[in-house]
């Protein structure tokens, strides 16, 4: 395949999918890891779309229909995921009661956490699982099993939730945009995500540069309703919100 030919196959894929690994591109064109690398590079500084440790996204606003399962999401920038954790989990303190919403950034939390007194409630299986074998108190919520983001959700989810009253809460988005707020494709966790919100006294939205400008069908929370961790923002349109965090390099 020609080089041209590979940069539009790339540019359609990454447009349909709104968001590829290398492996996906890999497998999909036939192509070696380190050729896929190169052209992803090319066409970032081209402007044609946003590589990501990992893989690449669609540049500006798009719109998201669809959550991608853990195990894509989980090799999307990883260098800027843990950076985010780590601040975050250094937010936790000794008396408080946390939400942890599922989310692979939330997920990466757990490794760094050193606070040991703080009780935990969460939707997301493996984070229960991950906090409980560090031997941290932790209450997993009941109700329909979603598949892709290996969360609980649903009515006896929310039942559950409304128990709560929060100290801290640390939420995924699969968006961030200015006018449409945090969203994400699927309406039951936005319900869940929503009522989390409502009962956390502190509330944190922890999302990576490619979620910026990123719009998923429904809305459930605004973009001031959070204090919003994140890495180095390109984008110089969000740098008059006074609630974003950006952790720098180590």
């Amino acid at each position: 395949m020609l080089i041209e030919e590979r940069f539009c196959e790339i540019l359609k894929l990454v447009e349909t999918k709104k968001t590829v690994t290398v492996q996906e591109l890999t497998e999909l064109l036939d192509t070696s890891e380190s050729t896929i690398r190169r052209d992803l590079t090319v066409l970032h500084n081209k402007g044609k779309l946003i590589k990501v440790h990992g893989g690449a996204t669609t540049i500006g606003i798009s719109f998201n229909t669809v959550d991608h399962e853990v195990a894509i999401r989980q090799d999307l920038n990883t260098e800027e995921k843990m950076r985010i954790a780590r601040y975050a989990a250094s937010l936790i303190e000794s008396d408080d009661f946390i939400y942890l919403d599922a989310g692979t950034t939330t997920g990466y939390m757990i490794d760094f956490i050193t606070e040991m007194k703080a009780v935990f409630v969460t939707n997301a299986i493996e984070h229960a699982r991950k906090l409980s074998s560090k031997g941290i108190k932790t209450y997993l919520l009941g109700g329909e099993l979603k598949f892709a983001t290996e969360a609980t959700v649903g009515s006896k989810t929310i039942g559950e939730l409304r128990q709560y009253n929060f100290t801290k809460g640390f939420f995924g988005t699969n968006g961030v945009s200015k006018n449409s707020g945090f969203t994400t494709p699927d309406i039951n966790e936005a319900m869940v995500k929503s009522v989390a919100i409502e009962n956390t006294k502190d509330k944190y939205m922890l999302c990576d540069v490619s979620k910026f400008s990123q719009i998923s069908p429904v809305t459930f929370a605004e973009v001031d309703d959070a204090t919003i961790i994140t890495s180095k923002l390109e984008d110089k349109s969000y740098k008059n919100y006074m609630n974003i965090v950006e952790v720098d390099e180590e």
